[in-house]
């Protein structure tokens, strides 16, 4: 297993350190008080955006100040292809986390939240500025929990067309609907891009608008389905990223 990840952004070791920072404020108090690091514990601190390095904790010094060590040379790590974006219709309540949450656990590149003519929760405002906000913070915090380097980067809320948009670029264009167009495919047996983007759409509980759909085909998105079974719109999202993470290879 990794050594834990904790957010150092900018990534920068100042010359005249010795090749030590310090972490405090939340990711000290995280390391400190949540995590109870001890002096010779491994750490890896990053930018979240690819960019990582190696330390050593030297101290723990009162609730949210942790002494990192031992710090070489900045590493950067690959970006993983192909790369998957996930246009999530909005759930209601705090569903919308949870598939943040699970979707940055699974290793999801990039998630747009989608407000779909079906969508009963409405982000408009500062409420909406509001909810972005915590979608941002759950891919973060969940990116750390994960051990992740790069962590998913959480769009601005966009509209059908530009969701369509996202579609036409993409190399594989996917939406999870059943009834979409004519007639869905298993997404277990689409021929897969090595490289580029795939964009998996994952529609709202109330499914995917006549009009959505127009347009979607248009952009040349096919339909496909994960299995027998109807899943939910925070659920589904996950499930296909990780199907289609196993078939790239990204897992192995």
């Amino acid at each position: 297993m990794t050594a834990p990840v904790f957010v150092l952004d900018p990534l920068v070791v100042p010359d005249f350190s010795g090749g030590e920072v310090v972490l405090d404020g939340p990711e000290g108090r995280h390391a400190v008080s949540v995590k109870r690091l001890q002096p010779g514990e491994d750490v890896i601190l990053t930018d979240g955006r690819g960019r990582w390095i190696e330390g050593v904790v030297r101290a723990a010094e009162g609730k949210d100040r942790l002494v990192v060590t031992g710090l070489q040379s900045v590493q950067e790590e690959p970006r993983p292809q192909p790369r998957i974006t996930v246009v999530q219709a909005l759930p209601k309540g705090d569903r919308g986390e949870v598939a943040v949450e699970t979707m940055t656990e699974v290793g999801v590149d990039a998630i747009v939240p989608w407000q779909a003519a079906r969508c009963i929760t409405q982000w408009k405002g500062d409420r909406g500025l509001k909810s972005l906000a915590k979608w941002r913070a759950t891919a973060r915090e969940a990116g750390k929990q994960s051990r992740r380097l790069r962590f998913p980067e959480v769009a601005d809320a966009a509209t059908t067309r530009q969701v369509a948009a996202l579609l036409a670029k993409a190399d594989l264009a996917a939406v999870l609907h059943s009834d979409f167009g004519h007639g869905s495919e298993p997404l277990a047996e689409v021929p897969l891009p090595a490289e580029g983007e795939i964009v998996l759409v994952v529609g709202p509980e109330g499914g995917v608008a006549r009009d959505e759909v127009a347009l979607f085909e248009e952009a040349g998105a096919k339909a496909y389905t994960l299995g027998p079974t109807v899943m939910r719109t925070s659920t589904a999202g996950t499930a296909a990223a990780a199907l289609l993470l196993g078939r790239t290879g990204r897992w192995s």
